[in-house]
């Protein structure tokens, strides 16, 4: 075999990334098709993606529930409040399993919201790994920083979306 047809295997990060990435094919937003893996001592311990609460109708079948955020210095975004997050669903997944999250390490499209941040830092989640940046991550990677959370990005690049 030449040296180009040698195989290499991902590393943790990215075998954990890739399977996240698999896990994003399920969502049911388009504006935010993103996964989530959690795993303990390399094992996977649950998934989650972007999607409505059980029993709700999905953005892919009725379109989107948009609402528009003011921040304090006077910008205005656009979020769609359809759906659960990712992270969120695959905190809720462990909760429904009865499976600890302490000392896991979390796989993710880009960094977590705020809110998403405050439940990682909650439920033990102590290192999250990120695809991409998020373009208001700040404050979520201030809160991870006091937490003592370790934050790594596979890329610097900052994650766009539509309708932002």
């Amino acid at each position: 075999m030449s040296e180009e047809q040698k195989h290499v295997r991902p590393s943790w990060d990215e075998y954990f990334m890739g399977v996240a990435d698999t896990v994003a094919q399920r969502a049911t937003c388009d504006r935010g098709r993103s996964g989530c893996v959690i795993v303990r001592d390399k094992q996977i311990l649950v998934t989650g993606y972007v999607g409505s609460p059980m029993g709700l109708q999905h953005c892919d079948e009725v379109g989107h529930l948009f609402k528009q955020v003011t921040h304090e210095d006077g910008h205005t975004t656009n979020h769609c409040m359809r759906t659960v997050h990712a992270e969120q669903n695959a905190i809720c997944q462990a909760a429904r399993r009865g499976i600890s999250l302490d000392a896991a390490t979390l796989y993710c499209r880009m960094t977590p919201c705020r809110t998403c941040a405050m439940i990682i830092i909650n439920c033990g989640i102590v290192r999250v790994v990120c695809e991409k940046k998020y373009h208001a991550g700040a404050e979520s990677e201030e809160m991870f920083a006091i937490a003592g959370v370790e934050l790594h990005y596979m890329s610097e690049e900052i994650m766009n979306y539509k309708n932002q």
